[in-house]
C-alpha cells in the first residue's frame, strides 16, 4: 500500500508552483483550490489547502494549519548549490547548512510555513 504525506498549506498553486519549480516535483493531480499531490523519487505528498477535509475544525474547535516541526527529508547531491538557487529565488530558510556526522542538512520552509529537511549525505 503506497504511503503519502499529507501538508496543510494556504494556497494550493502557489504550493505547487514550489514543489515542482524550486525542488523538483511532479504534479500528479490537481482540485483547486482544495488539493493537489505531487510525487518526487516515491514520496507522495498531498497538498491540503484551506476547502479541503483535511483543514475541517477538530471536535475541540481547534483549526488544523500549516508550519511546525514534523517534516520529511529530501535527499541531494549538492546542498550548498540547492541552498544558493533557492535563495536566489527569495525561497525562506530557518536556519543555516549544519554538519553532522552523517553530512550535512538545512530546513526550507514551503510558502506555507511547512519545513522540508535538504540532506546531503557524508561522502564515504
Amino acid at each position: 500500500m503506497p504511503i503519502s504525506v499529507r501538508y496543510l498549506v494556504d494556497d494550493v498553486e502557489e504550493a505547487v508552483r514550489f514543489y515542482t519549480d524550486d525542488l523538483g516535483f511532479e504534479l500528479r493531480e490537481q482540485h483547486p483550490p482544495a488539493i493537489a499531490i505531487v510525487s518526487k523519487d516515491g514520496l507522495t505528498l498531498w497538498l491540503a489547502g484551506p476547502p479541503s477535509s483535511a483543514a475541517r475544525p477538530m471536535p475541540d474547535g481547534s483549526t488544523p494549519e500549516p508550519g511546525g516541526w514534523n517534516r520529511f527529508v529530501l535527499e541531494v547531491d549538492d546542498l550548498a548549490a540547492l541552498v544558493d538557487a533557492l535563495r536566489d529565488n527569495g525561497v525562506p530558510f530557518r536556519n543555516e547548512i549544519v554538519e553532522g556526522p552523517g553530512g550535512q542538512q538545512i530546513l526550507v520552509e514551503d510558502p506555507s510555513g511547512n519545513v522540508i529537511e535538504l540532506f546531503e549525505r557524508a561522502a564515504r
